[in-house]
């Protein structure tokens, strides 16, 4: 075995996300008013920062008041307040606009900006940066390193130049460890080290589970005469009919306007496609009038955290913590997580900082979740803790009637006392024989497109004689199990077109697996219904490659 080189840090973060970032820039704040040295690293799989950040966005700017009140003084990308907020409930050829007063006011978009979460992210990189923070794109953190004691100690990036057979290339390095007295995950939502976590410190053993919903998203470049900066358009309905979701449109800087769809993980019809409800959604007339002339420019997709505030598993754990949506602190109908996200990470930043000035090390970080639990961000989570378990209880209109009612009441201060539970996504599959194939329309190549030209303007890229990294824990159950009782629904709610069922030259089918298409959203990890697929990381900076997403 190559021996590894290791490297000392005080807090080695992983993942360069908005909470990862905010985390590492509050511990150099923290240490700079206390006159005292702290090394911080951060390490980012994407091949840069912001390379792998995929979100809406509108961006509630609370936590970064916090963490760096004069932002607007240091250039910081929110430059379009959003000036028109809207809700439509589709039909299949009309709509109708849910009046604002009907909406709890922390739903009307007030104070919100809209923009690139993904140049915010590079942006926040600069200001850490600046600060002393090492970071480290390019560098995937593959393994977790634990001390005799099984407090973890650091984590171990994955080595590079390795051969698809195990072998090594000429051009091969082993990874480095990263040793730290703390270390942060802020992997994002289903990070592959998370779980591994989770599993072994049994993190989930007082919360319910995590569910999730699957983002997708394209950028498009419209004419001038239809581009409104700021304007922001929710839409629920119209395609969905057996699964809860609904689209959104935000006119941002530059005539681009962000448009996707997000559906909910817990949906029961295994031929439906994420993809192409997406690209149906786009015909609906009201929302082809945004966007029709323009020029699609970018696509994407991401794994959202959905489980809200009963889904928060514990978040520290002898030597480390979990911060953003590495817990999932993600407010659901608000379609908002970054400001919470960064809230938890300063609040892990600060819980270290005193633990090291206590010359502690490698310990639990107690400090934190109660921070947390005292914090705005338990309070906000806690009032909508009850929306999205309504929705997939009693579906999109009862389900919304309920939940618009238990919001309210959260508003006034008065709040029911009951907190609804989920159900893992993975086991609301129904077979096939009681599910109905669904017919989505060819595309056009104007409006509406195909898996494989979208993956294409991801600019995803993979070294292609490497390791597999969506794995297997049985080769045999895609066949056995998945194909005959659930028409290979991986087939389907795979948005990168890596999964294929195939006839192999006996005539028998096999499961092929195109890793690199893979856009890292981790709905595969999520989604299937016998949990074999387990996503682990690539080579180092494989992956998509968003410019401004």
């Amino acid at each position: 075995m190559t021996q590894r080189e290791s490297m000392p840090y005080d807090i080695v973060v992983v993942g360069a996300g908005p909470a990862g970032l905010t985390a590492a820039i509050r511990l150099k704040q923290l240490a700079a008013e206390a006159g005292r040295d702290l090394s911080v690293c951060v390490l980012e799989k994407g091949s840069e920062v912001g390379a792998h950040i995929l979100s809406g966005a509108v961006l509630d700017p609370k936590g970064l008041d916090e963490l760096i009140p004069d932002w607007k003084a240091k250039g910081a990308p929110l430059t379009v307040p959003v000036t028109e907020n809207h809700h439509w409930v589709l039909t299949s050829k009309g709509k109708w606009r849910m009046p604002e007063w009907m909406l709890p006011p922390f739903m009307h978009n007030k104070g919100t900006y809209t923009l690139s979460l993904g140049n915010f992210c590079r942006w926040l990189a600069g200001q850490a940066e600046e600060a002393g923070v090492e970071i480290f794109p390019g560098f995937a953190a593959a393994e977790i390193l634990f001390h005799d004691d099984g407090s973890v100690k650091g984590v171990a990036t994955g080595d590079m130049g390795v051969a698809r057979d195990g072998s090594h290339r000429p051009d091969y390095q082993p990874g480095i460890e990263l040793h730290a007295r703390y270390t942060f995950f802020a992997e994002g939502a289903r990070g592959h080290l998370t779980k591994r976590l989770t599993e072994i410190f049994d993190l989930r053993k007082d919360s319910g589970p995590q569910v999730f919903g699957i983002g997708i998203k394209e950028l498009w470049d419209i004419p001038a005469d239809k581009h409104k900066p700021g304007r922001v358009v929710h839409s629920q309905g119209w395609p969905l009919e057996d699964a809860w979701g609904g689209g959104f449109l935000y006119h941002q800087e530059n005539h681009q306007v962000a448009l996707g769809f997000v559906i909910a993980l817990d949906y029961q019809n295994p031929y439906l496609s994420p993809f192409d409800e997406f690209q149906r959604w786009k015909t609906h007339p009201a929302i082809r009038a945004e966007i029709e002339g323009g020029k699609r420019v970018s696509y994407g997709a991401r794994a959202i955290n959905e489980g809200g505030w009963q889904s928060i598993p514990e978040l520290v754990f002898p030597g480390g913590a979990l911060v953003g949506c590495s817990a999932g602190f993600v407010n659901v109908p608000r379609i908002k997580g970054t400001h919470t996200a960064m809230k938890s990470a300063m609040l892990a930043a600060e819980a270290a900082f005193e633990a090291i000035c206590a010359d502690r090390s490698g310990d639990r970080l107690d400090a934190y979740p109660k921070a947390l639990r005292s914090s705005w961000v338990d309070k906000e989570l806690r009032m909508v803790r009850n929306a999205q378990p309504a929705v997939a209880r009693w579906g999109g209109l009862l389900g919304t009637v309920y939940a618009g009612f238990d919001m309210w009441l959260g508003q006034l201060g008065i709040g029911v006392p009951w907190t609804l539970s989920h159900h893992a996504d993975h086991t609301r599959l129904k077979r096939k024989e009681h599910a109905s194939p669904i017919a989505y329309p060819k595309p056009d190549g104007v409006l509406t497109f195909d898996l494989l030209s979208s993956v294409f303007i991801s600019n995803t890229n993979h070294e292609e004689n490497q390791p597999v990294h969506l794995t297997l824990k049985d080769a045999d159950i895609p066949t056995a199990i998945n194909l005959p009782v659930y028409a290979g629904p991986e087939q389907r709610y795979c948005p990168a077109s890596v999964y294929e069922f195939v006839e192999d030259d006996g005539g028998e089918m096999r499961l092929q697996i195109n890793a690199q298409n893979c856009v890292h959203c981790k709905t595969c990890d999520i989604k299937d219904p016998t949990q074999n697929i387990n996503w682990v990381t690539p080579e180092g900076g494989g992956g998509p490659n968003y410019p401004n997403m």
